[in-house]
C-alpha cells in the first residue's frame, strides 16, 4: 500500500531538478570562512555562467534565502528559520525514537513522529511494524495539516495554524478526507477533548491512524501516532489503540519538558 508522493499536476520533467542543483551549488559557495560573496566570487566558486548566477541570486534574495548588502550577498534569514526547525526535529527524533519503538511494540503497528512545517506536517521518524501487510510510511512524507490523524493532532492545539487552514481551500485526497470547515472544527474540538485524533481512509482509501500531540514547555512540538491498513484500524481496533497512543504522548511530552493537557474519555 503506497501513498502517492507525486500530486496531480506536478511537473514530471527534469528542469526543476536541474534548477535545484544550481541553487544548491550557489548556496554551497557560502561557508564559515566566506560568509559574504560578490557575484564574481559566486561565479568562481560554482562555475556557473554569470547570467545564471545573477538570476538565481536575484530570485533567492526575493524569497529570503539570500540577503544583499551593496554588491555582497549572504545567507538569508529564511535559511536560519529552516535550520532552527531542522535542529529541533533532530533533537525530537533522538529523544522520542525510543517512545516510538515502545508504541510500535505495544500496538503492533507502525509508529511515526510528525512536525509542523507551515501548513504541512512532515514525518521525521518511523518505527516500522513487523506485519507483512503494511502502509509504506517513510521519513519525509509531507501532507496538509487537515488530512489524517498526525496532522490534526498538531492542528487541534495550534490556534494560528487552525485559523490559516480554515481560511484556505482544503484539498481532498479521498471521499473521506475532512474538507468542510464545520466538520473540521468539530473533529478538532473532539481531539482537544479526548487528546487523540483519529482518521479513517483520509490519505489513502485503505489506511487508518491514531495520533496525539507532544508538548514542550512552550506548547505543541510534534505529534506521534500509529497508522496501518484499514482492516487493522476498525473502530474496535482504534478503541484499543487509544490508551497506548495517549501514554506515548504523555511520556514524549514529559521527556520534552511539557505536559499533555487533561483529557476526558
Amino acid at each position: 500500500m503506497v501513498f502517492p508522493e507525486r500530486l496531480a499536476g506536478e511537473d514530471e520533467g527534469p528542469k526543476p531538478i536541474l534548477v535545484l542543483g544550481k541553487v544548491r551549488q550557489l548556496m554551497d559557495a557560502f561557508t564559515v570562512e566566506q560568509p559574504q560573496l560578490t557575484l564574481t566570487e559566486i561565479r568562481q566558486a560554482t562555475g556557473l555562467p554569470s547570467t545564471t548566477c545573477a538570476r538565481l541570486a536575484r530570485d533567492l534574495v526575493r524569497h529570503g534565502l539570500l540577503a544583499r548588502d551593496g554588491d555582497r550577498y549572504r545567507v538569508g534569514t529564511a535559511v536560519l528559520r529552516w535550520s532552527a526547525s531542522a535542529l529541533q526535529a533532530l533533537d525530537l527524533v533522538s529523544v522520542l525514537s525510543p517512545v516510538l519503538a515502545d508504541l510500535r511494540d505495544a500496538t503492533g503497528e507502525s509508529a511515526a513522529l510528525y512536525v509542523r512545517q507551515g501548513l504541512m506536517r512532515t514525518c521525521v521518524a518511523v518505527a516500522p511494524t513487523r506485519h507483512q501487510v503494511i502502509w509504506q510510511l517513510h521519513v519525509g512524507l509531507s501532507t496538509p495539516l487537515h488530512v489524517g490523524s498526525g496532522g490534526r493532532a498538531l492542528l487541534a492545539f495550534d490556534e494560528d495554524a487552525t485559523r490559516q487552514v480554515l481560511s484556505r481551500q482544503r484539498v481532498g485526497f479521498t471521499p473521506h478526507t475532512i474538507t468542510r470547515a464545520s466538520q473540521l472544527r468539530s473533529v478538532l474540538a473532539e481531539t482537544r477533548r479526548s487528546g487523540v485524533a483519529i482518521s479513517y481512509c483520509e490519505l489513502d482509501s485503505d489506511v487508518g491512524g491514531v495520533s496525539a500531540p507532544v508538548f514542550g514547555s512552550g506548547g505543541v512540538l510534534a505529534s506521534l501516532g500509529i497508522g496501518g491498513p484499514s482492516q487493522r484500524f476498525t473502530p474496535e481496533h482504534v478503541a484499543g489503540y487509544v490508551p497506548a497512543v495517549l501514554a506515548a504522548a504523555r511520556e514524549g511530552s514529559r521527556l520534552m519538558g511539557g505536559e499533555l493537557p487533561p483529557v476526558s474519555g
